[in-house]
């Protein structure tokens, strides 16, 4: 029931009872499609990283060893939407607060959805980025907000040249079904599942 009055009501209002159903978008489309994870899978994100939080107060289990945020050594990069109704952006920023590593931190316009998809040319973005190297002194978010300069545009070419500064020189990836790659097609393109009822 998170933003129900914007994510829930008014389309309500609008398709049913008004019976104006407007057009899909490509985000539309794509938010429509399920996330296909297997039961045990997606309830136990939804679970223990989503409603318990076991991630981020060092209860996430793995192969019998709890994962610790604070044992992170390699840099992070951290991105909050300023409208996000699932993660708000000052419950991501406390990444800062758990981590005792190099953190670059973007704050992106828009909600969980159209902050994270927002490619290149799309009007009316605009993002703020500052990186928290570990000896650093932490700033809270108001701070953040008040000194990280505003670049206008999609993150998504930020996020590229952090990624190509870390990066060896790109690579061909394996065919598939290469003798390097090991992976044997399992069927054409776009997969069986779409077959499933």
């Amino acid at each position: 029931m998170l933003r129900s009055n914007d994510l829930i009501w008014s389309r309500m209002v609008r398709d049913y009872l008004m019976g104006e159903r407007r057009p899909m978008n490509d985000l539309m489309a794509w938010n429509a499609d399920a996330t296909r994870l297997p039961y045990k899978m997606h309830s136990g994100y939804l679970r223990h990283l989503f409603l318990d939080n076991d991630l981020a107060e060092g209860r996430f289990v793995i192969d019998d060893t709890p994962v610790a945020l604070s044992d992170i050594r390699v840099p992070i990069f951290a991105v909050g939407t300023v409208r996000d109704h699932v993660s708000p952006w000052h419950s991501t920023y406390k990444i800062h607060l758990q981590t005792d590593t190099e953190v670059t931190y973007l704050l992106t316009t828009g909600g969980h959805n159209a902050g994270i998809v927002s490619e290149p040319g799309h009007e009316g973005r605009s993002f703020q980025v500052m990186t928290k190297k570990p000896d650093d002194r932490y700033l809270d978010p108001e701070t953040f907000i008040a000194e990280a300069p505003r670049k206008d545009g999609s993150w998504w070419p930020e996020w590229v040249a952090w990624l190509n500064a870390r990066s060896s020189a790109p690579v061909a990836p394996a065919a598939v079904g290469s003798v390097p790659s090991g992976y044997v097609p399992l069927g054409d393109a776009p997969g069986t599942y779409v077959l499933q009822e």
